[in-house]
């Protein structure tokens, strides 16, 4: 078991730490432009000129996969830190303080979380327009809910602790106890959730700019690519094999990561073993 947990944290933290290192590169370096017309090379075969080949504009596919991995990262990283921001804020307090409040908003979130977060994301972008943070807004907006629940959860599990209890009767206030005793210990649960969170929302950019909808042209995404090579499949398969690899390797890394993150933060898994 603890063999298969080490693999978990070493291989998705080689292919979470590779995705990092291609986006940190493409900041001082791509073999060519990647938004660069050269339609004299049009679909050109992965060779040494071009090691993924050019699409049907003659772009360099791989200086665009290299692109494409800054928008992911910033993006999703983006996304859940908003979700992260506004999910905790709404769901501590509302826990912590209870009554009428926790029930109205429970009944918010409940609605919100009726519907797949894609496809509130997607109703959201509809009324926004494609555009970057368009789409980081959409998607820290449809995985509030989530976390709204995880933080409330784990409020409610710490508000009744001898701690917290010790320390209203020390005369602290509600709003001390409440930043000092309830909110630290939220962490960990939120750090685990959002490990799963991180994958969701690359995959959700991915489909948002596949569908359209998501970060515009003539910046480079993964989704937009795959969009971009359905209709040539046929003629140069290198359009879609290499960003949908991209997107599988990705999420499989982050999938890893957070399965390790959990097990080491999880004292629930630790009783486990």
């Amino acid at each position: 078991m603890k063999s298969l947990h080490r693999a978990n944290l070493w291989i998705g933290g080689f292919l979470v730490g590779l995705l990092v290192l291609i986006a940190a590169v493409d900041l001082v370096y791509t073999p060519y432009n990647p938004i660069d017309v050269d339609l004299y090379a049009r679909y050109a075969a992965p060779s040494m000129q071009h090691w993924f080949g050019t699409d049907a504009f003659g772009r360099d596919v791989l200086s665009r996969l290299m692109a494409g991995a800054g928008v992911s990262i910033t993006v999703s990283l983006a996304s859940v830190l908003l979700a992260l921001a506004g999910g905790t804020l709404i769901g501590a307090i509302c826990g912590y303080v209870g009554g009428w409040l926790d029930r109205i908003a429970g009944m918010l979130v409940d609605a919100l979380m009726a519907f797949p977060g894609l496809l509130l994301a997607l109703g959201i972008m509809t009324v926004l327009g494609p555009s970057k943070w368009g789409v980081v807004l959409a998607l820290g907006l449809a995985y509030t809910p989530s976390v709204s629940r995880i933080a409330r959860g784990a409020v409610l599990s710490l508000r009744t602790r001898d701690y917290v209890i010790a320390s209203r009767t020390m005369g602290n206030s509600e709003v001390w106890t409440f930043i000092r005793h309830v909110l630290p210990h939220c962490v960990q649960p939120l750090l685990i959730f959002s490990t799963s969170l991180f994958g969701s929302a690359l995959l959700a950019e991915s489909a948002l700019s596949f569908l359209g909808l998501g970060v515009p042209a003539p910046e480079p995404t993964w989704g937009g690519m795959l969009a971009d090579g359905r209709s040539s499949i046929e003629q140069a398969f290198w359009l879609v094999l290499f960003p949908g690899t991209a997107i599988s390797l990705a999420l499989f890394g982050i999938n890893l990561l957070g399965d390790a993150v959990r097990d080491l933060l999880d004292p629930r898994m630790k009783e486990a073993k």
